[in-house]
């Protein structure tokens, strides 16, 4: 059976350089023994509101964004998780999430489900991911999936992932404020991780624009570390042995009906 420590870490990314906020982020995770770092949604730049030229500050897979988080990775030897802007090609950019470790890209994750609601419209400028293979990454013996911020809306996000293999979910988030919109966050966090008897882990933004709030739930529901509304790191325990004592009391996976497929 595995057992690891992880952490959630979460800021406010601004449009300047956010990369010496990452590092003592990962560092303090690191040194308090986490082996995975999950980072907010747009870790790499970001400004409210979205200005018109977004797509300019957008880098490729290869840019320098993910040189650095691979140095950041290394140097304190773990496999961190962040969302950034890459370019898209279309005028447009992705919002991706990527992890990395000491040997450079593991996985990467396009949005799928962009945030056209609230009031808000994502698809102006942002290109949305094909609904694709499930990205998955493997650490210690643990299998983690990555999606992100509003796909926590849509359960079945989740479920191919954990049809996939996962053991862990990783939101990387910009979980916007408003009215219930706290309630849904932690709601739909806990409900991700009880109806798929595994962990999730939630990085979100800071205020003034993000809840802060980021969180480590168990396969039960039950919140084993979290943060407030400041920069901050949070680190927990995860398990397999927990996953396969949780599934042997409720094997909702093994009684259901329905399977995930995708749609245009």
């Amino acid at each position: 059976m595995s057992e690891i420590l992880v952490a959630v870490a979460q800021f406010a990314p601004g449009p300047d350089d956010n990369l010496p906020v990452v590092r003592d982020l990962v560092s303090r995770a690191a040194r308090r023994g986490a082996r995975l770092v999950v980072l907010p949604e747009y870790a790499s730049w970001f400004a409210n509101p979205f200005p018109a030229d977004l797509a300019a500050h957008a880098e490729s897979l290869d840019g320098p964004f993910v040189a650095a988080l691979t140095e950041v990775a290394a140097g304190s030897a773990v496999t961190v998780v962040a969302g950034m802007l890459e370019a898209a090609g279309d005028g447009r950019a992705h919002n991706t999430v990527v992890a990395v470790d000491a040997g450079g890209l593991r996985a990467r994750y396009r949005k799928v489900h962009l945030y056209d609601a609230f009031g808000q419209r994502e698809s102006d400028l942002i290109a949305p991911g094909a609904p694709t293979d499930p990205e998955t990454f493997d650490v210690d013996g643990m299998r983690f999936g990555l999606m992100t911020c509003y796909d926590l809306r849509f359960p079945e996000s989740a479920r191919a992932l954990v049809d996939a293999g996962a053991d862990v979910l990783l939101v990387p988030a910009e979980w916007v404020r408003g009215p219930l919109k706290e309630d849904h966050w932690e709601t739909l966090l806990r409900a991700r991780a009880i109806e798929n008897t595994v962990y999730v882990l939630a990085a979100d933004h800071t205020p003034p624009v993000g809840v802060g709030r980021s969180a480590v739930i168990d396969p039960s529901g039950i919140l084993l570390a979290s943060l407030g509304t400041e920069a901050g790191v949070a680190v927990a325990a995860v398990g397999t042995e927990e996953i396969g004592r949780v599934r042997a009391v409720n094997p909702a996976l093994e009684l259901r009906r329905y399977r995930v497929t995708p749609r245009d």
